[in-house]
């Protein structure tokens, strides 16, 4: 613990030289420490500013306890693992979880190695009861998965977690084999287009099985909380929940007429090109 304290301490010095590492965690103004972190960060990759920034949701409560989401650049999501008495509280709470993540992030062991793969991909063999003769053939799935590895070594795990959120979906969404024939499953971008092509799938899903949206709905809520409340990064939880969300707005739109509901159909049976 002491050498994982004094590493996290040399990456503050590192990246933040005016900030003193003993006080860091206990600054009340973590918010903008996090925005300095990134900022930081960022100067050095020479991105665009848009490329930057860090965006805050707190979910709508009437009270207490309230919940705080916090979202990095490239996309890894953050939240408040505390209970929280007020909607600044809980976002300073995600803001700490999110800075301890990112510079956790910055240590040597959280970047992609040849042993990782190898373990990883064990590892995926041994949960989905596959071959690891598959870990050699792009087509399947933990061929797939054994590629992305390889092609991002030495990059860090938040990094790759971001890259993998897609995959994630896909494999979730029941997507993944479909996407692969489209032959981009390795180019695809998570934007609202994709979004809505899930959402569709899940809408010609609930036509097939009534009430399936909403049953798998809260088990994403149930996993969303579970990984918030641990202090983990939960952005495919959130990306789960927000595609359920969104096909059963759809459902119980009553601007969705007939002809807008085949024109979506048809836009889902095409898959996504």
């Amino acid at each position: 613990m002491d050498r994982t304290l004094e590493s996290l301490q040399l990456v503050i010095a590192r990246v933040l030289p005016h900030r003193d590492p003993a006080l860091v965690f206990k600054d009340l103004n973590v918010v903008a420490i996090l925005q300095e972190f990134w900022e930081s960060k960022q100067k050095k990759k020479a991105v665009l500013p848009s490329e930057g920034i860090i965006v805050y949701e707190s979910l709508s409560s009437l009270g207490p306890p309230f919940v705080s989401y916090v979202t990095l650049p490239g996309g890894s999501c953050f939240g408040n693992f505390q209970s929280c008495l007020s909607r600044a509280e809980a976002r300073r709470d995600a803001a700490k979880v999110a800075l301890i993540n990112s510079l956790f992030n910055e240590l040597p062991c959280r970047r992609i190695t040849k042993e990782f793969i190898m373990e990883s991909v064990q590892e995926a063999v041994s949960s989905t009861s596959g071959n690891l003769k598959d870990a050699d053939d792009p087509s399947t799935s933990i061929g797939a998965y054994h590629y992305m590895l390889e092609s991002n070594i030495g990059k860090t795990m938040l990094e790759f977690q971001e890259l993998m959120i897609v995959f994630q979906l896909l494999h979730w969404n029941g997507s993944l084999k479909a996407l692969r024939e489209t032959k981009c499953s390795r180019q695809c971008s998570l934007d609202e287009k994709m979004r809505s092509h899930m959402a569709l799938d899940w809408i010609m899903k609930e036509q097939e099985s009534p009430g399936i949206i909403s049953q798998e709905l809260q088990v994403a809520l149930r996993e969303l909380e579970e990984v918030r409340k641990a202090g983990h990064e939960l952005r495919f939880y959130k990306e789960k929940k927000e595609i359920l969300s969104l096909a059963l707005s759809q459902i119980y739109s009553d601007e969705v007429t007939t002809s807008s509901w085949d024109n979506q159909m048809s836009l889902a049976l095409h898959g996504y090109r």
